[in-house]
């Protein structure tokens, strides 16, 4: 009777701990993907061994340099930003997703100031 309930209660407990980690990932990837729009794709959520959620990832379209419209790249860049600083508690993957999108962005700005006065194809 004793084991039927301590084994009770740690099912119980692993459930807790699914449902808990489930519910914090998701709201973390959720996050990312408002945030990140059209260039955010589908939420996938990792479980261990034991079935508990351990980490989320979605996938986001990085910015690529467009030197026919450098504005386009750079407000690419500032969604990207967002969406990897969009959670309450951004990962280290998430600063990293964050200053690669910075990186691009400033050659995008750099590219822009270069060739200020020119003319570009702002409607590319």
């Amino acid at each position: 009777m004793i084991a039927e309930v301590c084994s009770m209660i740690n099912c119980m407990s692993k459930q807790d701990l699914i449902t808990r980690n489930y519910n914090h990932i998701y709201a973390h990837e959720m996050a990312h993907k408002t945030a990140g729009g059209a260039f955010a794709g589908a939420i996938s959520i990792e479980r261990n061994a034991d079935g508990i959620p351990v980490s989320g990832h979605v996938p986001i379209k990085m910015p690529v340099l467009n030197k026919a419209n450098p504005q386009q790249t750079i407000d690419h860049a500032n969604t990207v930003i967002r969406a990897a600083l969009a959670p309450g508690d951004p990962s280290a993957q998430d600063y990293k997703v964050a200053n690669q999108a910075s990186q691009i962005k400033m050659q995008a700005q750099a590219f822009k100031a270069q060739h200020q006065g020119k003319k570009l194809d702002l409607n590319a």
